[in-house]
């Protein structure tokens, strides 16, 4: 209670919190995919001296699924708070807690229970310390991300400092997918000979990437609005199309295709001319509405 001028006691106004529903809707169903490709990751069963099973492969693969819908949901709400101009802190803030769960905590956790666990079963330490370092150096990543957004001028950008973790996760959890499906085909568990060190590295590897310096663009300028070549959208639905028929066989070979490219980007990207990087990362807005005879 504070006086006026008058003598009079004011109440100050309380502060509110702005929470816009739709995009916190995505991040919600974010949280929601983490939690559930945890529980899928825990239901998982295996028994001790002997290969995993179908009922085992179904479980871990319906977390993958997970994770990669978290990635979706995660794209779907900064996309829907810009274009309805609602971004928030709260927002900001929401997004990094799911992030931690879904991109952190789940792909960690699917590392250890698919692979680490196995690999360093004289030494289980390793296993856990490896899937430790992927969440913390995830946790540090969208800390500094929070931080650089909070300042002037820092929200919007068309960068991203480190590599994204929700990259990441769509990295492990696809490269996982591979392994499994050519672990099936050859009727051999992708833990044994040289396979079983590529998830420990890559972890390794991603997790000094999201902390690191190298630049990666954010595609926040691309419109979906704008005009599009013929070329471009028949390629466009024929591939989506492909994708759709055949995902049992082009899903586990193009989702980390397609990671990677990303991943390796950043460090091309500094490297080709500027024109080159406009057209890759950017589309200009169509100012023609309507169409001229």
């Amino acid at each position: 209670m504070e006086k006026n001028s008058s003598g009079a006691e004011s109440e100050q106004p309380s502060p509110t919190v702005k929470i816009y529903f739709l995009p916190n809707l995505m991040t919600a169903g974010n949280l929601v995919c983490g939690f559930v490709a945890l529980r899928k990751i825990v239901e998982a069963k295996i028994v001790e001296g002997q290969p995993p099973g179908h009922e085992f492969y179904g479980e871990i693969k319906l977390a993958i699924g997970f994770i990669l819908l978290a990635c979706i949901f995660d794209l779907l709400d900064g996309r829907l708070a810009r274009m309805g101009g609602v971004e928030s802190a709260f927002g900001r803030e929401f997004d990094s807690l799911a992030d931690l769960i879904s991109f952190g905590a789940a792909p960690a956790f699917l590392v250890h229970r698919v692979v680490l666990r196995e690999v360093f079963m004289n030494n289980p330490g390793i296993g856990w310390f490896i899937a430790l370092i992927y969440l913390i150096c995830g946790a540090l990543r969208l800390a500094r991300f929070n931080c650089l957004a909070a300042m002037p001028g820092g929200s919007g950008g068309k960068e991203f400092l480190g590599f994204p973790i929700p990259s990441a996760a769509g990295l492990v959890a696809s490269v996982t997918l591979f392994l499994m499906w050519g672990g099936e085909k050859e009727e051999a568990h992708f833990t044994t000979g040289l396979w079983r060190f590529i998830l420990p590295g890559l972890m390794l590897f991603l997790s000094f990437m999201m902390v690191s310096e190298v630049k990666y663009p954010s595609f926040k300028t691309l419109d979906l609005r704008a005009r599009r070549t013929f070329t471009k959208l028949v390629f466009t639905v024929i591939f989506v199309g492909c994708l759709f028929l055949l995902w049992q066989i082009l899903l586990p070979v193009v989702l980390p295709l397609m990671f990677t490219a990303y991943l390796l980007y950043g460090f091309v990207r500094p490297r080709i001319s500027r024109k080159v990087r406009e057209d890759i990362e950017e589309e200009e807005e169509d100012d023609e509405h309507t169409l001229t005879p």
